[in-house]
């Protein structure tokens, strides 16, 4: 069932299953917290209370925002905590990978741990040698095109080619979903306006992280030539010992929609060790 939370700017809509400690799950920019749904069951099951996050201009939450950055956004996650009676371990994608690197500085007595998916959590840099990976080319010529020209089909052919090999059986129903949610008013802008935000607010963030933090990336990622080398920046930008890594081998961008099942594992694994000695 969905529920609403009315902040600064807009209102936040969310979903809650399960009982027991708080884990909030927020997504990456153009799509909705229907990207968890194989993972929330596995969550919900070990003995969490689970709560879903649709983003600032994204699902069922309000458009008309003044501000798309990742500190923005890690204000509505902390704002949602808080409602929910927190702390809690923060799961973030992409762009949201980023916003709970901020919201675990910011306010380190609500955040007990940090779980980043293919995060964009540094400010990028691109050189000659990586355009030699067609996955990246093949991926950044479908992203740009979207983000820029707001273009919905050149989304969907970039959340094809974000999913290398396998793929959910229910993959092209998902797809249509997204489609759907993006020709609403507004949503499309939202898009547009998370691509350009830049990461830089939550890279100056890293070093002031003080929970665990886990680094999720699928080895055939297309938005970076080495997904590899990405999570093992952010690793390093945090305090030492802090962080970890953990390699998909076949996933893309979106590993807990494609491997839900290892990704629900690794979680696990990591809050009943790392996050549980903190």
């Amino acid at each position: 069932m969905t529920e609403y939370l009315p902040v600064t700017g807009g209102t936040l809509a969310y979903e809650v299953a399960g009982s027991g400690p708080l884990v909030v799950l927020a997504h990456g920019m153009g799509d909705h917290r229907d990207a968890y749904r194989a993972v929330i069951p596995q969550l919900v099951a070990a003995g969490y209370r689970v709560a879903a996050v649709d983003l600032r201009g994204c699902g069922e939450s309000s458009t008309d925002w003044p501000d798309w950055s990742r500190t923005a956004i890690a204000g509505d996650l902390l704002a949602v905590i808080r409602h929910l009676g927190g702390p809690a371990v923060l799961v973030g994608h992409s762009i949201s990978g980023g916003a709970a690197t901020i919201a675990a500085a910011r306010e380190p007595e609500l955040v007990t741990a940090v779980v980043e998916l293919a995060p964009f959590t540094r400010k990028q840099s691109m050189n000659l040698g990586d355009l030699r990976s067609k996955r990246l080319r093949q991926g950044m010529v479908r992203l740009l095109g979207a983000t820029t020209l707001g273009s919905v089909p050149l989304w969907r052919s970039y959340l094809d080619v974000a999913y290398p090999g396998a793929k959910p059986a229910d993959f092209a129903g998902r797809l249509d979903r997204v489609e759907a949610m993006l020709r609403e008013p507004g949503r499309t802008k939202a898009l547009q306006a998370m691509g350009r935000a830049n990461p830089a607010d939550a890279g100056a963030q890293l070093a002031h992280v003080r929970c665990p933090v886990l680094v999720v990336m699928g080895t055939d990622d297309p938005d970076w030539a080495d997904p590899h080398a990405e999570g093992s920046a952010v690793v390093e930008e945090l305090p030492a010992g802090l962080g970890r890594l953990k390699m998909i081998e076949g996933a893309g961008h979106y590993p807990h929609d494609q491997y839900p099942d290892q990704v629900a594992t690794l979680i696990l694994t990591f809050l009943h060790t790392d996050a549980a000695r903190a």
